[in-house]
Formats: C-alpha cells, structure tokens, sequence
C-alpha cells in the first residue's frame, strides 16, 4: 500500500496504487464520467470500488488518465463522447463525473445552460435516466448557485428528479477536508429513489486535520510563532471590508500580500511601495485611489481622474506632478477621459505577481485550469505591526526574490492526488488538468457517506 501524499503521514486517507488488491471482492462498480485525469477515481477506488468505463474526450487528460489506470489485460471500457451515450451494455451502481463548469464560471463568459458545455447536463440526463444507476455525485463551480444561476441549478434538479432521484446538494471547500486550498465546489448527490432511507444522505463534516502550505508545497520554511492579534480599529480606519474571505481574520493579518493599484489594505503591496516615490507623490496615488471609484466622476468600477478633477483633491497639484507619476509608470492618461493607474486589473498583479503567499498560510487561492499569478514565499515573516509587516515583506522576500511560482507537483500535492500519480509530462497542460480536477479528498469523505446509504 502506498503512502498518504505528504512525508508524514496524516491519515486523510491511504491510497492503493491502482493494480493493487483493494479486497478480494469490489464493494461497488462505478462508472467515471468527464474523467479527466481521474479526481473521482482514485478515492472511488480506495472505497473498495471498481470502474467499468470512463468517459473523456480531452485527448491529453485520456494519456495521463491511461497511464495512471488502465493496464493491457483491463476489461474497463473506453466510452468515449458522453453526448453519444445512451443505454449503456452492462449495470453499474453509481455515476460520477465533474460536468465542466466554465458556463457557470466567473472564469469563463458564464453563459450557463446557452453554453455548449452547458448543454452537456442533457446528455447527463439522459445517461441518468436510461442507466439508472443507484446513485451519482456530480460536481461543479459554486457560481452555479448563484442567484443568476438559481434557474439554471432548479432546472437540473428538476430533470434528475423527475428520472427517480432524491437530490441533495451543496457546496464543499477543499480546506475543509485537509487541503491548504481554498476552493469551494458544488456537488449534486442523487440517490435513486427506491432505495431504502433514500433521503437520510447527509454530507460530510469538515476533517480534523489543519494544514499549512509549508505541510504540502516543497522547499517552504516551516514558522512556528503564533500570531499577533490587533484591535480591529488597528487593521481597518473605518469598517471592514465586505469582501473579505473566510481566511482573512479580522483580529489578524492576513497571510498573503495583494500586489494591485486599486485596492488598499494593511497587506496590500502598491506599485509605488516597490520603488523610490517621494511622500507628496504617494499623496497623489493615495488621493486617486481612495476617489477612482466614486460615483461622482463615472458609473465604472474604478474612473480615470482629469487633471481638473484632480485640482480639486489635491492642493496646488501641479501637471509636472503627475507627468513624473506617468514616466514612473504608475499612471497612464487616456485621451479625453483622465488619469488611471496602468495596474489596473487584480488578476494581473503588478510586474507579473498578483498575490504571494506565506508558507505558514492556511489556504491557498483556487487552482484554476488557466491559471494565476500567485506565488508562494520560500520564508515565513512574523506578524508585527501592520507597516513593518510589509516592510519587512518588501525587503526580505520580494526584493531577495524569496518566492516560487507554483509547479504541476505543487498542484498535484494541494488537490490531493497521492505521490504514485504520474503527471503530464507538460509543466503547463499538468497545471491545467489539475486545475480542472476534483479535490481527491472531498471525494473520499462524501462518497464514504453516499456508501452508507446504498449498501
């Protein structure tokens, strides 16, 4: 038996290398839809279950999926295209898949069911209906309960309720169930109706097991301090924030420091905090960026500033004040609108870095299949208080360029797969399967309770 993924071993979970005895009689069968490289499988597999098919179309996905499951005496079978799929040749207990997501993702244009890929949850309603299996899990982007969403997630239940399944859903965050990552996701259980206590399904309780990046990503220091705790007034002038996640604490720093222009905070890295400004200059930044998004100068999200708007924030501005903020590149002028500051977009960070994260840091964002431009510190700083936090931030990791950007293996380690998993040879397309992978133990922890019900 092989090893959890981490050097210590956690007892999330134990996985089999696949061709390993799991028992000598399989608990269940199951069948993998939308496989990609198999997030579904391998806890499926740990269960005690057995595949008889799977279903992809992704060519790249199909070699590694190959690589890692099927060997040449399998009897498993290649279903191909799901959109060509009815009734299938043998019976099988239960259905997975992660249908893709980016018709309901803010990732993608979030075309929901008008998206061809949208359009794929018919061809999982009539697999559903023909195959009636005992039970399937599906999962998805969270956006899909989205009130925009809201008709799109009632129609999808409707259609598997109406093929003879109680429903159940909701949605589950990968840190919950001993993954550093912060990623939630939608899954939808249905349990054929006919089986008894059919409705006493209930989803899993968030795990025991906490940990940190440095306990998962390589070549991270390890910081044991414990964290200074701020009065909120200390952290925040007026109220706070609205938008922040469920590990930014409100007693705490945060863990990770955003590289952006149009945002502020006490962890917030400004382009004009990286190079020599002087203190009249980080006045005028400051002063556009506390106004750009007022509702009197536009009906944007963030509005360029003209010079005679300007004027008026700021007493005896002169033009050659904001001309040097332009070849300094923290401005750019747009004709016959104003003054915006070039790093614009969070997404995009500043100098190629959106957000760098300490390795004593709870969670990392999500992983996504295009990709991010977060980084992760190679060194943990302690908390002080919040300038000499970012201070310290700049001169000893940013400017030592003490940070790393994520490798495959990193992504590999934060969704859970196990150390025997052989990934793309590609850095970029194993990045890209992982993103779009299922979180091997939430799989594990949910269909453990989906097992209880149907056996």
């Amino acid at each position: 038996m092989k090893p959890g993924i981490y050097g210590q071993q956690l007892e999330l979970f134990q996985l089999f290398k696949p061709g390993n005895v799991i028992s000598s009689k399989s608990k269940f069968t199951f069948i993998d839809f939308f496989a990609g490289i198999g997030g579904f499988r391998i806890p499926l597999e740990e269960l005690g279950g057995k595949c008889l098919g799977y279903s992809e179309i992704d060519k790249e996905a199909i070699k590694v999926y190959q690589n890692n499951f099927i060997n040449p005496n399998s009897d498993e079978v290649y279903l191909g295209d799901i959109t060509k799929l009815g009734k299938l040749a043998f019976e099988t207990d239960v259905l997975v898949g992660g249908v893709p997501c980016q018709p309901w993702s803010i990732a993608g244009k979030m075309q929901g069911l008008d998206d061809p890929r949208g359009k794929l949850w018919l061809d999982v309603f009539r697999v559903v209906k023909n195959n009636q299996p005992k039970a399937f899990i599906f999962e998805n982007v969270k956006g899909l309960t989205e009130p925009r969403n809201r008709p799109s997630l009632q129609y999808i239940i409707d259609n598997l309720t109406a093929s003879g399944y109680v429903i159940k859903y909701q949605v589950l965050n990968s840190s919950d169930f001993g993954l550093p990552q912060d990623r939630d996701r939608i899954f939808i259980v249905g349990i054929r109706n006919d089986i008894e206590n059919c409705w006493g399904f209930t989803f899993p309780k968030p795990v025991n097991t906490k940990l940190k990046l440095y306990d998962v990503v390589l070549g991270l220091e390890k910081a044991n301090f414990i964290k200074k705790k701020f009065p909120t007034k200390v952290l925040f002038d007026s109220k706070i924030p609205a938008s922040r996640g469920r590990f930014q604490k409100i007693d705490e720093l945060n863990d990770f420091f955003l590289f952006a222009d149009i945002r502020d905070g006490h962890t917030t890295i400004h382009s004009w905090d990286l190079i020599e400004i002087s203190t009249r200059e980080k006045l005028i930044c400051q002063t556009i960026l506390k106004n750009r998004r007022k509702k009197i100068y536009g009906l944007k999200d963030g509005n360029p500033l003209s010079f005679q708007v300007l004027e008026t924030l700021i007493t005896d501005l002169q033009e050659e004040e904001i001309d040097n903020l332009v070849n300094k590149e923290i401005l750019r002028f747009l004709e016959g609108q104003g003054y915006e500051f070039i790093n614009s977009k969070i997404s995009s960070g500043i100098n190629g870095v959106s957000k760098i994260f300490l390795p004593h840091a709870d969670a990392i964002g999500t992983l996504t299949a295009t990709g991010t431009r977060d980084f992760v510190a190679t060194i943990s700083i302690e908390c002080q208080e919040p300038e000499a936090y970012k201070q310290t931030f700049i001169t000893e990791i940013y400017q030592k360029k003490k940070f790393k950007p994520l490798l495959a293996q990193d992504y590999a380690r934060l969704q859970g797969f196990p150390e025997w998993f052989q990934i793309a040879n590609n850095e970029s397309t194993a990045k890209h399967q992982f993103g779009n992978a299922v979180s091997v133990p939430v799989v594990y922890h949910l269909a453990k309770e989906l097992l209880k019900i149907i056996f």
